[in-house]
């Protein structure tokens, strides 16, 4: 038997590369690098708002639309390789019904810390 600790999910996910480069090149290829660098721009403005509008629903109430909302970011981050931010938008999109109110506001607060990092890690922004 192995005595290694096994870490759970959650700081798994706080280990998780928070950008995948090749994601963004992939992008330049197929539309350019000024379209990339605009729908970037556009997906840092989106997600600033979608993190705040988050902060403003009632979880008890707007369960289906938070969900929705975490699938676009979860899409949206993936496109750019935010690997982290799109980890951690599924995990919201998949448990937003039954989360409790501590455990959706910590979320949250990964979510935050997550798309800073993801911001820190762009030369460009």
């Amino acid at each position: 038997m192995f005595d290694a600790p096994v870490a759970p999910a959650q700081n798994a996910l706080d280990a998780a590369s928070v950008r995948e480069p090749r994601a963004y090149e992939a992008l330049v290829r197929e539309i350019g690098e000024d379209a990339a660098r605009e729908v970037r721009d556009v997906f840092w403005s989106e997600t600033r708002a979608r993190l705040q509008l988050f902060r403003t629903l009632s979880l008890a109430q707007h369960h289906a639309r938070i969900a929705r909302e975490a699938h676009s970011l979860k899409s949206a981050a993936g496109t750019f390789g935010y690997v982290r931010l799109a980890a951690l938008a599924l995990r919201l999109e998949k448990t937003a019904e039954g989360l409790g109110e501590a455990e959706f506001r910590a979320l949250l607060d990964r979510m935050d810390a997550a798309y800073a990092a993801a911001r820190a890690q762009e030369p460009q922004v």
